[in-house]
């Protein structure tokens, strides 16, 4: 029988790929989207075709990170029909820009969906799960979560909170037959670097002077990089490597990289020695063993 499958931010990008490609996989798909009525009713109609015409299981239904109400209230509709045993938390924003320009409230608008969201919906679903005494979280991380880049100050710091929470999680629901893990993309075509988050303090902005058009500069890199149509860079390559991690029979890793990596394998290897240490050191303690 196959698995059940809550995919968010699913809309676009990764997350409707990720929806498409695992409903073609066999998996029964709900695609989580925001304004499923009304913004995004156009997406959830096209999702419908799709379903009818590659004879899959794919539904849409409404549900926005960032309110604590939408989230419960949509887990709690798909557990009356289906038991969910896969949540790819994929919602994401992008904010690209002088790290001192984003005001706190900008700050805390990328946090509420980056960190906040998959917290939410983590939340929401390991009631269900740890009945259930299984379950598995891929959290949709970035390199951007292991290393810190010019003019991605805010968002960086959104995928290491990612990266901490999703971590210690992991260790804490082990028990229970539950993963929580991650998956690290490098850059990929999606259209995060079309129109991303701006900084709001134009006083700090017009301080900066010629600095402040790093954004411009860095994001025209990217939008050039993409143009090329590299294989490396298709964001199918991540749907894929779900999929494969979804479907894994031997323990999972705690974190896959896909694409360009900038080194971020070697890092993670480094880290391992000395998180396993700390772990096997803890492990009688928040094992209750």
């Amino acid at each position: 029988m196959k698995k059940t499958v809550l995919v968010t931010g699913a809309s676009r990008g990764i997350g409707l790929l990720t929806a498409k490609t695992l409903a073609k996989a066999g998996f029964q798909v709900f695609a989580a989207i925001r304004g499923t009525e009304e913004r995004n009713a156009a997406v959830v109609e096209s999702l419908n075709e799709y379903a009818k015409q590659n004879n899959v299981q794919i539904s849409a239904i409404e549900m926005d990170v960032t309110n604590e109400v939408s989230v419960n209230k949509a887990i709690e509709k798909i557990e009356q029909t289906n038991a969910i045993d896969v949540v790819i938390n994929n919602a994401g924003i992008m904010p690209v820009g002088l790290t001192e320009a984003y005001t706190i409230d900008d700050y805390q608008k990328c946090m509420d969906v980056n960190v906040y969201g998959p917290a939410r919906t983590m939340r929401a679903s390991l009631p269900f799960m740890r009945k259930r005494k299984s379950g598995l979280f891929i959290n949709i991380s970035s390199n951007a979560g292991r290393i810190a880049i010019p003019y991605f100050g805010v968002y960086c710091a959104s995928k290491f909170a990612l990266e901490a929470y999703t971590e210690a999680l992991h260790y804490e629901v082990e028990p229970f037959g539950i993963e929580a893990i991650l998956i690290e993309p490098g850059g990929h075509g999606t259209d995060l670097v079309s129109n991303p988050p701006a900084p709001s303090d134009d006083k700090v902005l017009t301080e900066y002077g010629d600095l402040a058009q790093g954004r411009d500069k860095i994001l025209g890199m990217f939008q050039g990089m993409f143009a090329q149509q590299d294989a490396s860079t298709d964001a199918q390559n991540v749907a894929n490597k779900i999929l494969e991690l979804i479907e894994m029979k031997k323990q999972r890793p705690m974190r896959t990289t896909v694409g360009h990596n900038m080194g971020i394998d070697k890092i993670n290897q480094e880290s391992d020695i000395a998180q396993i240490g700390l772990i096997d050191m803890l492990k009688p303690v928040y094992s209750g063993k």
